[in-house]
């Protein structure tokens, strides 16, 4: 039986450069991209904004503010479930646009990524 030429997977030469040349690319969006996020800073608040935080982009906090009313050395479990939920809520914020942004690079592929 003839063997029969080619490339495997069928892949011609010049079309697996074009495809190195994209994940380059999207390799280097996304280090941009993350570079970017990184400098970003989320601010969220809880109770009605008795309790305010920031956290950056690589998932630091950064700042808590609460305001005086709110303490209260007798139901200081309060206070800290205030800053709980502040400090989630600011990190959701941080994870949903990292997601938000990443996506639009990957077009959804998810983060299988090696880079």
């Amino acid at each position: 039986m003839a063997k029969r030429g080619g490339y495997p997977g069928g892949m011609m030469p010049g079309n697996m450069n074009n495809l190195m040349k994209q994940a380059q690319k999207m390799q280097k969006q996304m280090e941009d991209t993350t570079k970017a996020l990184e400098e970003k800073e989320y601010e969220a608040a809880a109770g009605g904004g008795v309790v305010k935080v920031k956290v950056s982009g690589k998932k630091e906090l950064v700042e808590v503010h609460i305001d005086e009313e709110v303490v209260d050395k007798d139901d200081i479990e309060m206070l800290e479930d205030l800053i709980m939920a502040a400090v989630n809520e600011a990190f959701r914020m941080q994870s949903e646009d990292e997601k938000t942004e990443m996506g639009k690079i990957t077009g959804g592929l998810g983060g299988g990524f090696p880079f």
